[in-house]
């Protein structure tokens, strides 16, 4: 079983990016006059898109109701300038990458970032070189874990979903996968909301992203 095509996700797949949030949202809650909010929740709580942080860190955080579109706003600005600074390639992702487009395997980027950010973030790690194409969180209608994003990307790729494998490193990506009827294949190091991820059934668990062996995706 090999793939005619791959699409990945971003955060806490290829890049740890982990710290970039924590420092965005300490800039975005101090400019509000708001407490911070520690490291372990940031981690629980990344994954479905920019405006489901903010929205989750001010009902964490006890701010008063209608204050979202000025917390969105900043958080913006804030991310534009910090995007990448606080982040990491994880091992095992540029040797990984660089094995799947020596066999010719078309590649796609698809995140619940926003489409600008994720492709900037992307060239300041030096990965944009690898994809056709990178999708965001406001690319389509509808954010992972809905399948339409993957279905699209698909479309994108002139792949059928039976043959596009989705690597990812989340809950969310495992069931936009499976309601888009694409195989999955999990990284065991993201983010996966506090949960274990190897509770969550893929075609095979990876400590890195090299490990994947397209005769079956099997890990080393």
């Amino acid at each position: 079983m090999t793939p005619q095509a791959l699409i990945l996700d971003l955060d806490g797949t290829l890049v740890d990016t982990l710290g970039d949030f924590v420092a965005v949202l300490a800039l975005t809650l101090d400019d509000l006059g708001l407490p911070a909010v520690d490291r372990d929740f940031v981690e629980r709580t990344i994954g479905r898109g920019g405006e489901n942080l903010v929205k989750k860190t001010l009902a964490h955080v006890g701010a008063k109701p209608g204050l979202f579109d000025h917390a969105w706003s900043l958080y913006q600005q804030h991310y534009a300038t910090v995007n990448g600074a606080h982040a990491a390639v994880y091992a095992g992702v540029v040797d990984g990458l660089n094995a799947l487009r020596a066999i010719g395997l078309p590649l796609a980027v698809l995140t619940n970032k926003p489409a600008a950010p994720a492709r900037e973030l992307l060239k300041r790690k030096g990965l944009d070189g690898f994809f056709t194409h990178v999708f965001g969180g406001d690319s389509f209608e509808r954010k992972k874990p809905d399948p339409l994003p993957l279905l699209k990307t698909c479309e994108a790729l002139g792949t059928l979903p039976s043959a596009t494998w989705m690597i990812g490193d989340s809950r969310n990506d495992a069931e936009a996968a499976r309601g888009a009827g694409c195989p999955v294949v999990l990284v065991t190091y993201g983010y996966n909301h506090g949960e274990d991820i190897r509770a969550v059934p893929a075609l095979a668990h990876l400590d890195r992203l090299d490990e994947l062996r397209l005769s079956g995706a099997t890990s080393a």
